[in-house]
């Protein structure tokens, strides 16, 4: 067997766990509508919660955080190379913003990101995670929120990178979570956007 087939096998099993989409799988348990047929259209827990039933978003926003986690935790508990470790980590976040089970239409990533960082760099994920309930908080932007720790992620890595420098692969993180915001960043330098809670929430 060549020694890159457990590599690939770890990406491609990798990508169809982040494709899951435990905003979907939880509108079927709690039976509420699909939740890309209101508000943002976006199958992730901030839409989730527009439903108005907490306890689905909840269910959402963990299941998106832990599978980015497990992916990461699985890759190292097989001791595989820690760069297929860091490819890893790209194909659950990627499958979470191109699933293949919903014909490559999904989230914007910001719960399957932090699960990911947590698990890759423990200190880069809790000072990303800080960033976004800093802004959150004074901002009451969740997309802001996401948009700043996007941007300082990189720079965390660099400042906690060690032995295991995975900056690279969170700089492509960052980048990816960026684009998916783009509508965001355009409707808050419009002055546009609308705050957490609101109904309308993109």
């Amino acid at each position: 067997m060549s020694p890159a087939l457990p590599s690939l096998f770890a990406c491609l099993a990798a990508y169809l766990l982040g494709s899951v989409s435990f905003a979907v799988l939880g509108a079927r348990l709690f039976k509420l509508a699909d939740p890309r047929t209101y508000g943002s259209g976006n199958p992730g827990a901030t839409n989730v919660l527009r439903s108005g039933n907490k306890k689905a978003a909840l269910f959402t926003l963990l299941g998106d955080a832990l599978k980015g986690t497990a992916a990461v935790l699985a890759a190292r508990a097989l001791a595989l190379p820690e760069q297929t470790v860091g490819l890893v980590a790209l194909a659950v976040f990627l499958g979470h913003l191109y699933p293949v089970f919903l014909k490559f239409k999904g989230g914007k990533g910001v719960a399957t990101a932090a699960g990911v960082l947590l698990a890759l760099m423990p200190w880069v994920g809790l000072a990303t995670l800080a960033t976004w309930l800093a802004t959150a908080y004074l901002s009451r932007y969740s997309s802001l929120a996401a948009i700043v720790a996007a941007l300082l992620a990189p720079a965390y890595a660099m400042l906690f990178a060690g032995a295991e420098d995975y900056t690279g692969v969170i700089l492509v993180i960052s980048l990816a979570l960026l684009m998916k915001h783009r509508g965001n960043i355009q409707r808050l330098l419009a002055g546009q956007e609308t705050k957490i809670g609101s109904k309308n929430q993109a």
